[in-house]
């Protein structure tokens, strides 16, 4: 009977050991073919230096600490300059025989030269065809023909769970490959520059410095997207990273090729999300679309009539169930489109038609802000999700580092809720005390910060 057992236990190992490799997918036929189109990307950029030479480091409070104890101390009768040079280094991928191609934009940035390594060891000088910041897209050229190109797939395909695979060069190992699954698709993620347009493919495949700008495949060989960001404590990878569609990123290149510049679609509103508090006292039964929180003046919103504490439900056929997924389905579509919005108004839905403007190059327009003014500050309305604390005011977003307000002692993130004594709760209400203002003399300012209030004063006539 136990011989009998231990057999059976053998077969059904053997079993579902063939079923489980029948299952796994083979990933060496789709490295071999792609990795000839694979490309490592090296840029170069020369910064300057400022040396002091002082004991100090250049500040009187440790140049009078040294002097205390060492005496007076010979400085320069001015600091010197020195130079030296910066390289960091990434992937991309060929996407014509004639020498374009695609990685991203932070790969190259700011770069004097930069040089595209082949994997037959050829190296050529790129040309920047364009680059986009807000997409972390660039389309690059070299001088040669007859190049291994890849084939484009389409990234709306994509679906949750499916294979996919990325060949990059991390940390200078290159031509790389790594595996993993699509874990969630139309991400917005925060990376430093205005990302909100971009519906990021977050997979569990291992991407780490070096990767970025570097194809991520399906199982066809296709390429789906540009590996850009990964989430992490450490400076390296740990289990989240972020890929740029190739369908959001070919658009872009397009784009760049043409006109050396990227049009995206703007709305003109402020949004927050839908809570559950706020779906019950909006009449609603699920917590879901962008809750229009204010208009800008004289934008397409305006125009096309939509209005304060209208709820967006649909936008062009796209369903909108975080507010996230409002600024990625409008800055897809292009200007001067006119397209069907499905808002919810007192309680019925109601269909707008809507023409899609062009997205300001100047953030503060495009996201409600106050333009910089005599202060030197940008500012917006608090909302639910950037609701810093229980004081009313308006939460600073961007602050001019000569301007009155930073020698003021005002800082990004700070919320203003008084000015010359004047209480503010929102942006009307500050540029209404603002344009009041006295410029001959100072003024005050009620800032809080960590919830901690203090009252700043203002010289406004420098």
């Amino acid at each position: 009977m136990t011989k009998y057992r231990l057999f059976l236990v053998s077969i059904l190992v053997s079993f579902f050991a063939e079923i489980e490799s029948e299952e796994l997918p083979n990933f060496s036929d789709l490295a071999e073919e792609a990795s000839p189109a694979v490309v490592n990307i090296t840029s170069s950029r020369t910064v300057k230096e400022r040396n002091t030479y002082g004991r100090g480091f250049g500040d009187p409070r440790y140049d009078e600490f040294f002097e205390r104890f060492f005496g007076q101390q010979p400085r320069p009768s001015a600091p010197r300059e020195n130079t030296r040079p910066v390289v960091s280094t990434g992937s991309g991928f060929i996407i014509s025989e004639d020498g374009y191609l695609l990685t991203n934009n932070h790969v190259i940035e700011n770069a004097d030269v930069i040089t595209v390594s082949l994997g037959d060891r050829r190296e050529y000088k790129a040309e920047v065809i364009g680059a986009d910041e807000r997409s972390d897209v660039a389309l690059l050229k070299i001088d040669a023909e007859n190049l291994p190109v890849l084939e484009i797939g389409k990234s709306k395909d994509l679906k949750v769970g499916e294979w996919v695979v990325a060949i990059g060069s991390p940390f200078q190992l290159r031509f790389s490959v790594t595996s993993g699954i699509v874990s969630a698709k139309g991400r917005s993620i925060p990376n430093g520059s205005d990302s909100t347009y971009v519906p990021f493919i977050q997979t569990d495949v291992a991407i780490n410095p070096g990767n970025s700008g570097g194809p991520l495949f399906n199982l066809e060989g296709e390429v789906v997207g540009i590996n850009s960001q990964i989430y992490t404590r450490s400076g390296g990878y740990m289990g989240v990273s972020f890929a740029i569609p190739i369908d959001y990123a070919m658009d872009v290149a397009d784009q760049l090729k043409e006109t050396g510049y990227v049009a995206r679609g703007w709305l003109g509103v402020s949004i927050q999300e839908i809570t559950s508090e706020l779906a019950e006292a909006l009449d609603m039964e699920v917590p879901k679309g962008a809750l229009i929180s204010q208009i800008i003046e004289d934008s397409p919103a305006e125009k096309s009539g939509l209005k304060e504490e209208d709820v967006i439900l649909f936008f062009d056929g796209e369903e909108i169930f975080y507010s996230s997924d409002l600024p990625l389905t409008v800055g897809s579509i292009r200007p001067d489109t006119e397209v069907n919005a499905m808002v919810l108004r007192d309680g019925k839905e109601k269909t707008i038609k809507v023409t899609v403007g062009e997205l300001p190059t100047d953030p503060s327009i495009a996201f409600n802000e106050t333009k910089q003014n005599i202060l030197g500050v940008v500012v917006e309305n608090q909302s639910n999700e950037n609701q810093r604390s229980f004081i009313e005011g308006v939460l600073v977003t961007n602050v001019d580092p000569e301007g009155i307000a930073y020698m003021g002692g005002i800082r990004k993130g700070d919320i203003i809720y008084s000015l010359a004594r004047i209480k503010i709760k929102n942006v009307n209400e500050f540029k209404e005390v603002l344009s009041d203002l006295d410029v001959e003399r100072r003024t005050t300012i009620g800032v809080a910060r960590n919830g901690n209030k203090r009252i700043l004063s203002l010289n406004l006539s420098k």
